[in-house]
């Protein structure tokens, strides 16, 4: 565990009464980009209060570099944070901005204005030192906020939402080059954020939070592709939750019964009678006048939809269910209406849910 920069365990916290965190335990390696995932009011943000000291657990600890943080004030920390709001000074230029953490420590000048002057380089406004917040762009504020978090050389780089507040491509142009910052500092940023295509984007490893627990923890790949429960399989990427009853074992796998007269395959070891919940993602999946993969459900086009160079296409199945698929071919030769079975490749579906059968 010597190789463990942080490590939560069974952190629980409860404002009025109303439990926010219920047992979070996690294992953060050095040198990650770890993002808190999930929706909001799921408990990422009082994680992250916790780990910078701005909050207390109420039972539970933290520990920094196998150091246990209980009773030390944020300043004692070696973590700092970056806001959405960005919160730089208005009346102190970017220099000043940066340094300000170094002139509490009595950093020497000459030594503060070095360290200024490298960190500018590093967020690539290097010349900026004279210029106020207010003659800023979004995105060289955060830039100058992330400098600022950086001066004073913290172990890990706590990151709220940091850009919640910039248009789309700007977004899409800070997910860069902050995972480049990243892998050029090398030091462990903690992110938060709802956005699944942004973790999905710029993450080592993501936990998904919902309502206090950790559902998933793992890399991106691993978490879009095997998801474990419905909430990490639907709140990533888009994906279709096909029910059964297993019916028969087969070579490798099961048979399961979606209605009468649909069975599918399902790989892995599954008791008769036995109820599973499978995910199927939405660009996983086929359709055609006759399936060819061991199985098919028998459907109806409902609608197509055309979105950006993507084909959406909704297929109502024989037991009411409606399932998405989408592709990149943007012409579909079945219209609305048309009769079609739908199939995937057992591989690529993932069971998130077993029980009891009906």
């Amino acid at each position: 565990m010597d190789d463990m920069i942080l490590q939560l365990k069974d952190l629980h916290k409860s404002f009025d009464n109303v439990k926010v965190l219920k047992g979070i335990t996690l294992d953060v390696k050095a040198g990650r980009f770890l993002t808190l995932l999930g929706p909001s009011g799921c408990g990422k943000t009082t994680t992250l209060r916790l780990i910078a000291g701005l909050d207390t657990p109420d039972s539970g600890s933290i520990l920094i570099g196998g150091k246990d943080m209980k009773g030390l004030p944020p300043e004692k920390r070696p973590v700092n944070t970056v806001f959405q709001n960005y919160a730089l000074f208005p009346h102190m230029n970017v220099q000043k901005n940066i340094a300000y953490s170094l002139v509490l420590r009595h950093t020497d000048k000459e030594e503060a204005l070095k360290k200024v002057n490298e960190l500018l380089s590093i967020v690539q406004l290097e010349g900026y030192n004279k210029r106020m917040p207010a003659q800023l762009s979004g995105g060289q504020r955060q830039r100058v906020a992330i400098a600022r978090a950086l001066a004073c050389d913290p172990q890990i780089l706590l990151l709220d939402e940091p850009l919640g507040a910039l248009d789309l491509q700007l977004r899409r142009q800070m997910q860069v080059e902050l995972k480049a910052l990243q892998k050029k500092l090398g030091i462990t940023f903690i992110y938060i954020t709802h956005d699944q295509e942004e973790a999905l984007n710029m993450s080592d490893r993501i936990a998904v939070m919902n309502d206090g627990c950790i559902e998933q923890f793992g890399s991106p790949e691993n978490i879009y592709e095997h998801p474990t429960t419905r909430f990490a399989a639907q709140f990533i990427g888009q994906s279709n939750i096909i029910e059964g009853d297993v019916v028969e074992k087969v070579a490798g796998g099961v048979r399961v019964q979606i209605c009468e007269n649909n069975t599918i395959i399902v790989k892995g070891e599954y008791e008769i009678g036995e109820h599973l919940a499978l995910s199927v993602r939405a660009e996983r999946i086929d359709y055609a006048d006759k399936a060819d993969f061991g199985f098919a459900l028998n459907g109806t086009i409902k609608m197509h939809s055309y979105i950006g160079g993507v084909l959406r296409t909704t297929i109502t199945l024989q037991n009411g269910q409606e399932v998405l698929i989408t592709g990149a071919n943007p012409v579909s030769r079945y219209p609305a209406g048309c009769a079609v079975q739908v199939f995937w490749d057992p591989a690529v579906a993932a069971v998130v849910e077993r029980g009891q059968g009906k």
